[in-house]
Order: C-alpha cells, then sequence, then structure tokens
C-alpha cells in the first residue's frame, strides 16, 4: 500500500497551525490531518469533494484546501505546505486515495463516521469550556486589584503564577500519564493526536512561570 505524509500546518476554521505543528497522512483509505489542538480531522475517500491548490499569501501561504462533506467539521480547510500545492495532489492521487470517491461504505468506514461524529476537536468539552474559565479568574485575581489601585506593586502576582503553573503540570500530565489523557482526552484520541502542542505548552509556560515567579518575587 502507498502511502504519503508531510509536515506542515493547517487551518481548520477561523484557527491556525503553523509549520511544524500539523502532520499529513495519506493511504488509499484515508486522509488525516493533525494539527494538534487545533484540531484532528480524519476523511475517507468519499467525504471528499475536492482538493485543491489554496494560496492566502504569495510564496509563503500556499498549500491545499480539502473540501468535504462531513458535517462535524469546520468546511475551511487548509492543509499548509512548503511544497508545490500542485506536487501534494499529485502525490495523493498516487496513493488511490481520490479514485475511491464513489465506492460504497465498508464497516471500517462506518467506524471513521462515528470519529468523526466526535468532532475534530480532541479534548473533551469540559476541558474547553473548564479551564478557560479558571485560566481567566486566576489572572483577573491579580490585575482587578491592579487596576482598582488596591494594590500599588506589580500586576505579576500569585493569580498569574498560579494560573501558568497550572498550564505547566497540564501538560507535563497528558505527556506522562495515560490516566490524565483519559479524563481529558475524547474517547479514541491518543498521545499522538496532542504531542507537538503539549510539548510546546509545557516548554513556553515554564519558561515564563520561572520569568513571572522571579518577578513576583523581586
Amino acid at each position: 500500500m502507498k502511502t504519503f505524509t508531510l509536515t506542515g500546518g493547517a487551518r481548520i476554521g477561523r484557527a491556525n497551525a503553523t509549520y511544524p505543528f500539523a502532520n499529513l497522512y495519506v493511504d488509499e483509505n484515508i486522509l488525516k490531518i493533525n494539527a494538534s489542538l487545533v484540531g484532528n480531522l480524519i476523511f475517507q475517500p468519499q467525504d471528499i469533494i475536492s482538493i485543491k491548490p489554496y494560496a492566502s499569501v504569495p510564496v509563503i501561504g500556499k498549500g491545499i484546501k480539502i473540501l468535504h462533506r462531513v458535517e462535524h467539521y469546520h468546511q475551511h480547510v487548509v492543509f499548509w505546505t512548503m511544497t508545490d500545492p500542485e506536487t501534494v495532489i499529485s502525490e495523493i492521487k498516487e496513493t488511490g486515495f481520490l479514485e475511491k470517491t464513489d465506492f460504497p461504505l465498508s464497516e471500517k468506514d462506518l467506524s471513521i463516521v462515528q470519529q468523526q461524529k466526535q468532532g475534530g476537536f480532541p479534548l473533551k468539552p469540559f476541558v474547553k469550556v473548564l479551564f478557560p474559565i479558571i485560566w481567566n479568574v486566576l489572572f483577573l485575581y491579580d490585575l482587578i486589584p491592579f487596576f482598582l489601585g488596591k494594590d500599588e506593586g506589580s500586576p505579576f502576582g500569585a493569580g498569574i503564577c498560579t494560573a501558568l503553573g497550572l498550564l505547566f503540570f497540564t501538560a507535563l500530565l497528558t505527556l506522562v500519564s495515560e490516566d490524565f489523557r483519559k479524563l481529558i482526552l475524547k474517547e479514541g484520541k491518543t498521545l499522538d493526536d496532542v504531542k507537538k502542542s503539549a510539548i510546546f505548552i509545557l516548554l513556553i509556560s515554564g519558561i515564563l512561570f520561572a520569568a513571572f515567579l522571579i518577578f513576583a518575587l523581586s
């Protein structure tokens, strides 16, 4: 079975993942875009209307646009690539994926439909709602007293440090704990679906946490 893989970026709806935070995988039966927290999409040939070259900004903003029939995914799906889009489409055709667009569904295809019904975002709905609320409350804990003039010191205090620490340990637990991943990831999602974002968040939040903590204690 011929396969085609490529590292790049992706735009799913209004969310964008820059290079190298997205991967494209294609064989004769499936096309996958793994853009980590931006979205994990899987298509069968019957889902595809067309795959066309796409450009938003000359040279740097080029890729392929996937027009599809999956109602649970955003309609705007673009995979960004440094490779010529026509070459990418040619490689996809070589796998035989686009030759099966009129084939009847099989049992394997029905299992893909079940994955599609969960949508592209890999985290469970409660995480998407709860985490921003906690994050904002912790930031406001520091910022409101500062802007009201009740705190003449720095606006960077315990609340912001706690928020960054929470982000750091959430990313860390996602990487090392299977039980924690079961708690926050949708059924069928794995570490590979969020690994790049988790590592990036771990590094950035760790650096910011250390910087803000030093600033708050100084």
